[in-house]
Order: structure tokens, then sequence, then C-alpha cells
């Protein structure tokens, strides 16, 4: 999106109101979020997508529209606080959204402290009219970093797996949607099995798994062109491919008899480089934020466990020690936290620990839970969960404290999130 960001003038304000995100259960922020001005339904449209992201990460608490007292018919105006406070709004968002003489859309928000009786935050954006919803999503991201000093995630996509047909013969295609579930649309025909789609870092690419011709192949796709190409024609089965921090390399499983091992390729080059050698199946690598070292999963020990590498191959080592079986390790981009999948007991956990293997913590378990995905800031992960029965897959949600957990609404069956970065 060709958005053009302005800061609008605001006081400098030391805040009053914020959010302790550190905490192991947040009480969310009560806030106002008004219906922004404009000429038409664009600025409750807008309004409506700031709030909805808002109040979906759990962290904020929008008050009910119906309980405001003062009507904002001027959001350049200073609100009237006290008739805010008294409805309990910490804080206050206002906001317009206007059709410019040259086609463009301005869409402008103000963020105020109404105990401390001051702007906090204020910022206007020019993009097309087609793309408000992402200036919508760049509000919310602008006003939750404010409020708990860290980025937000909601300008951001998510990449997955599209299931369709009865259960025994489903149809698979690449799909691709905004965080919320908006905007969703196929990326490949369905003619071919597709899997583990994953975005590149810094480019609007992802690698994939897809079994063109009856054998599983590793490929590039430029998400704004269409262009796929092949990563590699190896001899066996490639799996579970996923780009390194810079996106110059992918990392991923290639299949020899009856054992696997983690490779590297050099984008450029097309090099290879072996980094694994054993007689298990290792698979599921995934990058430390800083490329240095490396988290998969491999049953060399008799059962799938996690361990982490040197990037080079180096100094394997062995993380999980709880009971049951370990799988789909990956890295959070913080680099603080390593989520993966937990079987035990018969029952599927998504969880997180350190990178040394320690404060093992389940945030969710269910029949069939799979395939975490973090968001860009780190904050919260998205899963898939297989429900007991005739149904299908669904994608769903959860932060850190496991309380805020939510399913995203795709319009099918949906397998293997894959989390972009934060659009540019």
């Amino acid at each position: 999106m060709a958005a053009m960001i302005m800061a609008l003038a605001a006081r400098p304000a030391l805040a009053v109101v914020e959010i302790d995100i550190n905490k192991a259960n947040v009480e969310p922020l009560p806030i106002a979020i008004t219906d922004f001005q404009s000429t038409d339904d664009l600025g409750a449209k807008v309004s409506s997508v700031v709030e909805a992201d808002l109040k979906r990460s759990g962290l904020f608490a929008p008050v009910n529209r119906g309980a405001f007292i003062e009507k904002i018919t001027n959001p350049d105006q200073t609100p009237r606080f006290p008739d805010w406070t008294a409805i309990n709004a910490q804080a206050l968002v206002t906001g317009r959204v206007v059709q410019e003489a040259d086609g463009r859309l301005r869409a402008e928000y103000r963020l105020w402290d109404t105990f401390a009786n001051q702007q906090l935050s204020g910022e206007q954006f020019f993009t097309r009219p087609e793309n408000w919803r992402r200036v919508a999503h760049i509000i919310a991201d602008a006003i939750y970093e404010r409020l708990t000093g860290e980025k937000g995630y909601f300008d951001s996509r998510v990449v997955f797996v599209s299931e369709t047909g009865p259960k025994n013969n489903r149809q698979k295609q690449l799909a691709i949607m905004d965080q919320d579930g908006a905007n969703a649309r196929m990326l490949t025909s369905g003619n071919d099995i597709v899997l583990t789609p994953r975005f590149s870092p810094n480019r609007q690419e992802i690698t994939y798994m897809s079994f063109e011709g009856g054998q599983p192949r590793v490929y590039l796709l430029q998400l704004e062109t269409g262009q796929r190409e092949l990563v590699g024609n190896f001899p066996g089965m490639t799996f579970s491919p996923r780009f390194s921090p810079d996106g110059q390399r992918v990392i991923m499983s290639l299949q020899e008899g009856g054992n696997a091992n983690i490779y590297a390729m050099d984008l450029r080059s097309r090099a290879t480089t072996r980094l694994t050698d054993t007689a298990a199946i290792d698979t599921s690598p995934s990058y430390s934020p800083d490329s240095q070292q490396i988290v998969f999963e491999s049953d060399r020990g008799g059962r799938q466990q996690l361990y982490k590498m040197n990037a080079d191959g180096s100094n394997q080592q062995r993380i999980s020690f709880g009971d049951g079986s370990y799988s789909t390790p990956v890295w959070s981009p913080r680099g603080d936290l390593i989520a993966f999948t937990k079987q035990s007991g018969g029952k599927f956990s998504i969880g997180v620990m350190r990178p040394d293997g320690s404060g093992e913590r389940i945030l969710t378990t269910g029949f069939h839970n799979e395939g975490p995905t973090w968001a860009p800031n780190g904050r919260v992960l998205m899963f898939f969960r297989q429900p007991a029965g005739a149904g299908g897959p669904q994608i769903y949600s959860i932060d850190l404290t496991g309380y805020n957990e939510q399913r995203v609404e795709t319009p099918g069956y949906a397998s293997d999130p894959a989390w972009s970065p934060l659009l540019e």
C-alpha cells in the first residue's frame, strides 16, 4: 500500500494510561472508540475494524457506544473529558476519514488520555480508497504501541492451507487472508496437495511444499506477481521449508531412504549444506531471529523431541524432556521463546519453552492442536485444531497468557497457518 504517513501535532505527555503486558493476567483497558467522522459510512467501518483489532488482542475492553455521553462531531476539538471518565473510559479514540480531491483517502485519528486530560498521539494517513482496512489496522497498531510500549501485529497477513471436500478426499489450496480473517483469497488451483506454507521475513514471498506430479517439491511463490519457481529438484522428498531471518536461505528436511536430514539452501547460488547426518527423522527446522541457532524435531532418541544446534549444524543438543512427544517447533521473533506442539495422553497441546528447554508452559490442549505460528510482535500465536468427529480443521489464536483463545474465521476448513511480518 502506498501510504504516506504524517504525524499530527501531539502534545508530549507522560502517559498515565498504559498497559503492563508482562503480567501473567492482564486486566483489559477500558477504551472508547468513536465513529470516525466522514460523509459516508466509511468512517464507521474504519473505527469498527480498529475496535475489533484492539478487542481481539485481549488487552482492551471497548466501551459500549450506547453509553457515550458526548457525541464527537469535530475530532480536532478537545473532548469533554468528564463525560468519558464518567463511563470509565480510560482512553478515547477519535478520528475522521475524508476523500481528497485527487481521489486519495485521508484517515486520521487522535488518542486521548481521559484522566490526564491530554492527547497521547495522533497521525494521518493517505492511501487509495480500497486500502481502508489496512489503514484501520495501522491505526490499531499505533494505538496498541502507544499504550503497551510494544509493536502491534494487526497490519499483517496469514497464509494457510484451505481445505474443502469430504474428509477422505480433501482438496487443499494455498490461501491468504488478513490476520483478522478478512480478504481471504486462494493462491493455488487445488489440483495438487499443498502443505507447510511459510512467509519470507522481508519480501512478499512464501515457500511451500506441493505434491505436483505425485512427488513433494519445495516452491517459492511471489505473492504480488503470482510467479512461482522450484527451489530445487532433489532426488528424495523435501519437507517443512522455512526461510532464514534474512530471507536469503531456505532450510528444509530432505528424505533419503528411511531417514531425513536437515539442509540449508542459499537462494542466490542454490548451493545446499547438510546440517544433520543421522539415521533418524530430523525435520521442522526453524532459525532463531539472529540466525545463529536452529531448533528442530528428531526421533533419534526413540520418539519426537526438540533439539537445537548452531546454524552450521554443530553442537546438537536435546532441549525437551517432558512427558510425551514434541513437534513443529518455531522460534519467537523476539528470540525469548520456542513454540511447539506436544502430544501426551492422547491429547495435543500448544506450548512454549525457553530456548534452553526450561520454563515449559502449555497454553491450550485439545483433541488435535498443531502447527503454532507467531505474530510479528511475539505476543500471540495462531495454530489449527482438528475437532473429533466428521468436522475439519479450523484456525485459532491465543496469547501468551493462555487466556485469550479465539477462532479465526475462514471461508472453509483451514490448517497450517503462517503469520507474515508487519507489512511495509
